[in-house]
């Protein structure tokens, strides 16, 4: 018993002791050493538990091309891009380097990137548990499940940002810093469905924001204040182009940070949206500030298939007037305008860019919203849709000769309900412009240099509306131009000025064939060309002569001559000359021709036997003939030449140019025209 209350008199001793030890070791209060302690969780890293291995290490487990690690494996990294919102493809780095992630799904694997309520952006730290593979060479994440990320809030001083209205940032100059606030109206797409940038709405105006981190953060509806640097955006090789013409390019604002995100669902402001029609918004200067701006039109939507892609025109009234929507996923991005094809519809739309060519910039829309209202078109204002698109619309302003235009004197529409609108067209100077009666129709004709006014009038039901144009009649200015044959002769890459008569249509290429007496050649041109030059017209027109091949390979490409521009028309009503058409050789010695010589230059004439597949993904169109059972046409589908489905299963003369665009290791044909009973008749695809 003794020795048991000694032990107890010991430990109480010793804890006494142990207690004092402590106490005096305690920092004091006033000690200005104010470190946590080294195990404080503050300094601790949440993600320290995961064996984590570094990106240069990644990149090592990748292997070789065709490889992919059974193993998972812990990895993290700063995101420097969210490149497919759609799946979570992104980039992410650490200081050993960076590497793609291939898709990014929840921590158990069931939710991809876009369905999850919270997740990582651009600058967001992220730690992915996933397999290696190397791609074809590409070495990347695969399969990234997303363990856990850390918001990075990006550091900028407001204080450089001016506040203010999307209509004072639209008039701010370039470079300069702002902040505005307002609703998200539309979002656009890039190339793989990806949110590249977004339309943002006030009660004062319209901004486009080209920025792809904001654009996945945001929902049509959502309220946003965001900083941005103002900019105008032009594609690299059609500066030179915009510059003539004093087109600046979309009115944008880049350089975005998103300080404020209302996820609610907000109608955006129309009040301050002008009224106005397709066909003022596509006449209005390019010099003018009006990209990105939205507009109230009534247009008709018309949605056009080709090979590959989806083009939706937005039309005017009158059918025709109008351009396509701005899509870089093959219209994919607009299928949301299938449900009103075919209708007029009430549309929110802007230019946001125009494309500029060597002949003039044209915009190209975003339709911002679209309703179906039954429209019914006011039949008081026939006589005037009558004059504005069908009147005055075909009339330019200035003349190097006799056009002898061909002008409409009746209107019917049956898009709009109504017939009989009639047009009649008078002249101030008659010998400078004076109008003749033809087959019925009534003739433009251009006499005297000088300048004079033609006064278009429309009438229906009693009701007139009238407009002028003032035309000027200039005398023809002489070019020093070259021969065909001479351009054809020309190093590639130079300059030339060629004379000639326009021919028949290329087949998949914006141009068509110009003939003199030497020869041949392909001419590329702007669509808008195809405005005022019809086949048999005399022109001069400038342009680089050209060869499409591969560098790499023997084989001769197609001459041609490239962005042509039209210097002079001279019209008339020539026929193409065909003296140096090669008429003794056989559809077999077409489809023999040695690929290594150059043959686009030539057309021949043989007969063929047309042969069309149509089936419910493609339709084709092939020639046939005694040794050939199939010699390719150059198109992207049968409907290219629909002048000859006629002559389907037919045998027929037929006028070919050898063609070879894209570095074939054979020559395909182009047609360019049909013999027929009643006469030829002309290939007139890209003509209006």
């Amino acid at each position: 018993m003794k020795i048991l209350r000694l032990l107890l008199l010991l430990m109480l001793v010793a804890a006494i002791c142990l207690g004092t030890l402590v106490a005096c070791n305690k920092p004091d209060d006033n000690n200005n050493d104010n470190n946590p302690p080294a195990d404080d969780p503050g300094d601790k890293d949440p993600w320290a538990e995961y064996d984590i291995i570094t990106i240069s290490k990644a990149l090592e487990l990748c292997g070789e091309p065709g490889n992919l690690t059974e193993e998972r494996y812990y990895i993290r990294g700063t995101i420097t891009s969210v490149d497919n919102a759609s799946y979570g493809a992104m980039t992410i780095e650490d200081e050993t380097g960076s590497i793609y992630v291939y898709g990014t799904y929840s921590a158990d694997g069931s939710i991809g990137y876009a369905a999850m309520t919270d997740k990582p952006y651009k600058g967001d730290e992220v730690l992915l548990h996933c397999t290696l593979q190397n791609y074809n060479g590409t070495k990347e994440v695969k399969n990234a499940r997303l363990i856990d990320f850390k918001k990075n809030e990006q550091t900028v001083d407001e204080s450089q940002y001016t506040e203010m209205t999307i209509a004072q940032a639209r008039d701010a100059e370039k470079g300069a810093k702002v902040k505005v606030d307002g609703v998200v109206a539309r979002i656009t797409y890039a190339n793989g469905y990806i949110p590249m940038g977004v339309f943002l709405v006030d009660e004062t105006q319209s901004i486009y924001v080209y920025d792809g981190d904001l654009a996945q953060r945001v929902q049509v509806g959502n309220k946003v204040t965001i900083l941005g640097s103002k900019a105008y955006w032009i594609l690299e090789s059609e500066q030179n182009n915009a510059e003539k013409f004093g087109y600046k390019g979309c009115c944008q604002l880049d350089e975005v940070t998103l300080v404020d995100l209302d996820n609610g669902t907000y109608e955006f402001d129309k009040s301050w949206i002008q009224t106005s029609t397709v066909k003022d918004i596509l006449e209005t200067p390019v010099t003018e500030n009006i990209t990105s701006t939205i507009y109230k039109v009534n247009a008709l939507i018309k949605k056009v298939d080709g090979s590959g892609f989806v083009n939706y025109y937005i039309n005017d009234l009158d059918g025709t007037t109008g351009s396509y929507t701005y899509s870089q996923c093959n219209g994919g991005d607009f299928s949301w305008l299938d449900e009103f094809d075919g209708k007029i519809c009430t549309v929110y739309l802007s230019p946001l860019n125009a494309k500029s060519t060597s002949s003039d910039c044209l915009f190209r829309f975003i339709p911002v919203a679209v309703a179906y209202e039954n429209f019914t078109f006011d039949v008081t204002k026939a006589a005037e849709h009558a004059v504005k698109y069908y009147g005055v619309k075909p009339i330019e302003n200035r003349y190097t000769g006799n056009p002898e235009l061909e002008l409409v004197s009746s209107v019917e529409s049956e898009l709009l309900g109504f017939s009989g609108a009639t047009l009649t067209y008078t002249s101030s100077n008659e010998s400078v412009v004076y109008f003749t009666t033809k087959d019925g129709k009534t003739i433009l004709n251009c006499g005297d240099t000088g300048t004079a006014t033609v006064t278009v009038k429309g009438a229906y039901n009693g009701v007139e509306y009238s407009e002028t144009i003032e035309i000027t009649v200039s005398e023809n200015q002489t070019y020093e131009n070259i021969t065909i044959q001479q351009a054809i002769n020309t190093p590639v890459g130079e300059t030339v000025i060629l004379k000639g008569i326009v021919g028949p249509s290329l087949v998949n290429k914006t141009g068509f064939y110009l003939f003199d007496s030497t020869g041949m050649v392909a001419v590329t041109v702007d669509a808008s060309v195809f405005d005022s030059v019809k086949i048999g017209h005399e022109i001069v027109l400038q342009g680089k002569r050209d060869c499409f091949k591969d560098v790499e390979r023997t084989h001769a490409g197609q001459i041609a001559i490239s962005k042509c521009t039209v210097l002079a028309n001279y019209y008339g009503e020539h026929d193409y000359p065909t003296d140096k058409f090669i008429t003794d050789k056989t559809l077999k010695d077409m489809y023999n021709l040695n690929v290594n010589e150059d043959h686009s230059t030539e057309v021949y004439v043989v007969k063929a036997t047309v042969n069309i597949v149509e089936t419910a993904f493609y339709t084709s169109i092939k020639l046939s003939a005694e040794g050939v059972d199939s010699f390719t046409l150059y198109c992207s589908s049968a409907g290219q030449y629909s002048f000859l489905k006629p002559y389907n299963g037919k045998e027929v003369t037929l006028e070919i140019a050898p063609c070879n665009w894209n570095n074939k290791s054979f020559y395909a044909g182009c047609v360019l025209a049909v013999y027929t009973e009643d006469g030829k008749i002309v290939n007139e695809l890209n003509f209006k």
